[in-house]
């Protein structure tokens, strides 16, 4: 069964710092593009992130470029998503997900999904 379970979300205030977790689990992780979506109350799904499958290649959001930075370690069949210089705007749920085509749109699978409230 794949599996995809996100960690690391909390509150913190503007100008702070998060690193997002996700564990995957039920499938050969190396093998697939990764990638982060969230979505903010009252908006639609905004991607994030995306990585190649040995790290090599990455691709951001505008909106993020710049403060954060995806990674994984496929050891340990985990992604990441370090977020510095936090804003309001970037509160939202964060998803981790599949890519089996490598578009980071096209996931097939996603997680339950973390919360990260920037708030002073």
């Amino acid at each position: 069964q794949v599996q995809l379970v996100e960690s690391g979300g909390g509150l913190v205030q503007p100008g702070g710092s998060l690193r997002l977790s996700c564990a995957a689990s039920g499938f050969t992780f190396s093998s697939y593009y990764m990638t982060w979506v969230r979505q903010a109350p009252g908006k639609g799904p905004e991607w994030v992130s995306a990585i190649n499958t040995n790290g090599g290649s990455t691709r951001y959001a505008d909106s993020v470029k710049d403060r954060f930075t995806i990674s994984r370690d496929n050891a340990k069949n985990t992604l990441y998503l370090q977020m510095n210089s936090l804003k309001p705007e970037d509160t939202a749920l964060y998803y981790c997900a599949r890519l089996p085509s490598g578009y980071y749109s096209d996931y097939d699978y996603w997680g339950q999904g973390t919360q990260v409230t920037v708030s002073s």
